[in-house]
């Protein structure tokens, strides 16, 4: 599937507002309104995921139903702590969305994690240490497989994922039998301890996610996915192997989710068919959420972190309020459509100002 089916490329507008306000400025037109609105507008598309978060933090803390529960520090570090699985599949997915490629297959690849993870424990006295980085390793090699459907047969990424999220679905039913795989208790110590007052796993978190940051922001690799989302062709023209990028890029979203299941396993002491697949949609939520923030327009990483403890702090907020457990799941859904309209509306308007400022560039010449 071209990517150009999958989102719309970035737009910089930061040349064109420039000609416009030189023109405007030639013309003795005023140009310091136009730039003013357009400054506020930038900051107010980046910032706007932000100040919401704040803003229900600050509601579900005075609200009387809620605030004698909600803003306390045990519950701040459950939701840090329940969301690092969430954060590191929401990070596997925007590795290959970058360059106009869905993975929906994250969370399956994180429970296949999971499951190794519990089972080399468990049934083959594996250390700690080596089940994890072997449940770790199978995540990769899940990735590769989509790698070399998507990125060397040049399958639809769509489909194909998707086809993987059931595929992995399946046999870890047909492996546990519906069971849940315990482990020894101190796996599950590790990851309920603290770190300078924080969750280790929400440590985990934040330094997997610097690292995805760097390579996706301050590599040629990063900057290959950015170009092959905004035009494959033209990456092709330009010399970037589009096909080894991208399936770099599912090994890499493999590597996250490999992550994601060994720490799922480590958090719930155990690991069954069905708990991570379960990480799917509010992952997704988080993603489109982030693509709203932070650089408007385009996948990033602290945008999607933010979504990702936007969606947590809702839904534990509304939890606390009483409400029945599908809230969850209307919340995700709500979330991952509102984020999408957003974002269609930002570029829209993106592309309104582009035209715009063309338009008066031609008539000044």
């Amino acid at each position: 599937m071209p990517p150009s089916t999958l989102r719309s490329a970035p737009i910089d507008l930061s040349e064109s507002e420039k000609t416009m306000t030189d023109t405007q400025q030639a013309s003795g037109a005023p140009a310091t309104r136009r730039r003013s609105g357009s400054r506020f507008e930038g900051f107010g598309e980046k910032a706007g995921l932000p100040i919401f978060l704040v803003v229900l933090i600050v509601f579900f803390s005075v609200l009387p139903a809620t605030s004698s529960t909600f803003p306390t520090a045990a519950n701040f570090s459950n939701i840090l702590s329940n969301q690092s699985v969430t954060g590191l599949i929401a990070l596997g997915m925007i590795i290959p969305l970058i360059a106009g490629y869905f993975d929906l297959s994250v969370a399956a690849i994180a429970g296949l994690s999971s499951v190794a993870t519990a089972a080399l424990v468990n049934s083959y006295n594996f250390p700690i240490w080596a089940a994890a980085l072997s449940g770790i390793l199978i995540g990769v090699f899940a990735g590769v497989v989509n790698g070399v459907l998507v990125g060397v047969m040049r399958l639809n990424p769509f489909i194909t994922t998707f086809g993987t999220y059931i595929v992995i679905g399946g046999l870890l039913q047909v492996y546990t039998k519906g069971q849940t795989i315990g482990l020894p208790v101190e796996m599950a110590q590790w990851a309920s301890e603290k770190f300078l007052g924080l969750p280790r796993v929400f440590w985990v978190l934040i330094v997997i996610a610097l690292i995805v940051w760097y390579v996706l922001m301050q590599t040629p690799f990063g900057r290959s996915l950015a170009a092959i989302g905004s035009n494959e062709n033209g990456a092709r023209l330009a010399g970037i192997r589009v096909d080894r990028a991208i399936f770099v890029s599912f090994m890499a979203s493999g590597l996250l989710a490999g992550f994601a299941g060994a720490l799922l396993t480590m958090r719930m002491g155990g690991a069954d068919a069905t708990t991570a697949a379960g990480y799917l949609f509010p992952a997704l939520a988080a993603v489109f959420l982030g693509q709203t923030a932070i650089q408007p327009g385009q996948y990033n990483v602290w945008g999607t972190i933010l979504g990702v403890f936007l969606v947590a702090v809702a839904v534990a907020g509304f939890t606390l309020m009483g409400a029945d457990s599908w809230i969850q799941a209307l919340f995700n859904g709500l979330a991952l459509l509102v984020s999408v309209a957003v974002s269609t509306y930002m570029a829209r308007a993106r592309d309104r100002r582009a035209r715009e400022a063309l338009i008066a560039a031609g008539r000044a010449s």
